[in-house]
């Protein structure tokens, strides 16, 4: 099909970024390829896609949103899939008992269009078709994105929820209040990569302290940990700074010589 002269310049924005969790059949992932590039966006992430990859089904249901399918990145693991990320978005209708900030698709999409003004890389993750997201998957986000369902029949498929979102993102395009949960930073915002790497180190030194305790405990105190440092929407000059505490601290209750990292 030739585009007509009075035609405006298609959209196509590298961010936000939709990460595909574990998900199951091919035909929902060209769904959800091609729902994106009706709403102007084209990168696509897929974690440990339960069929092989390239899957014909897929390319067969994105109806010309084939470039979406084969620039799609694909990891095996969360972590990898949203590493150069600097925010970061879980879609779950579950209550998780988490901390987290809980954004509709139009809330959502405004803070997202903030922080891509801002230099931020923003990532939104959808969990697979059967189960959703995991508590440990949600822990690692922002903010968490819930869409208005009818609470009796909440089950969504995944191309319509990804297209909930894509919709309110070409929505907020048109708009350019910036919402007060951004704020400008000489510093950049740390990356989920720089940010895990904090996390780790102070698990790690919080283990050598003896701090977890009961053990059995660990997993949901490191959680609430994490929980904490997210809502503070760090930068990387913070997260290098509380780095250097962390081995303030250890040095001087004699945990690590000087030179050590």
């Amino acid at each position: 099909m030739t585009r007509a002269r009075n035609m405006p310049p298609p959209i196509e924005e590298e961010w936000p970024a939709v990460v595909l969790v574990r998900p199951q059949m091919g035909e929902n992932i060209g769904a959800v390829a091609r729902v994106l590039l009706n709403f102007g966006l084209k990168s696509l992430r897929l974690v440990a896609p339960r069929d092989a990859w390239p899957n014909p089904k897929a390319l067969a249901v994105a109806v010309g949103a084939d470039r979406v399918l084969e620039a799609a990145k694909v990891d095996w693991r969360v972590e990898d899939a949203i590493a150069d990320a600097t925010l970061v978005l879980a879609a779950t209708a579950r209550p998780r008992g988490l901390e987290k900030p809980v954004w509709g698709p139009r809330e959502a999409a405004a803070n997202i269009c903030a922080a891509m003004a801002q230099g931020e890389r923003p990532v939104v993750m959808f969990g697979p078709e059967a189960a959703g997201l995991e508590t440990e998957e949600v822990a690692r986000a922002d903010a968490i994105l819930t869409l208005p369902v009818n609470p009796g029949f909440a089950s969504l498929n995944l191309a319509n929820a990804v297209a909930v979102f894509a919709f309110a993102m070409a929505e907020a395009r048109q708009q350019h209040d910036v919402p007060s949960w951004f704020r400008d930073e000489e510093s950049p915002p740390a990356t989920q990569e720089v940010l895990e790497n904090l996390f780790l180190h102070l698990e790690e030194e919080l283990e050598h302290g003896r701090f977890f305790h009961p053990p059995d405990k660990a997993p949901l105190v490191k959680r609430n940990l994490r929980s904490i440092f997210l809502r503070a929407r760090l930068t990387d000059q913070e997260v290098r700074s509380l780095r250097g505490v962390i081995k303030a601290l250890v040095i001087g209750r004699g945990g690590r010589k000087k030179g050590d990292i």
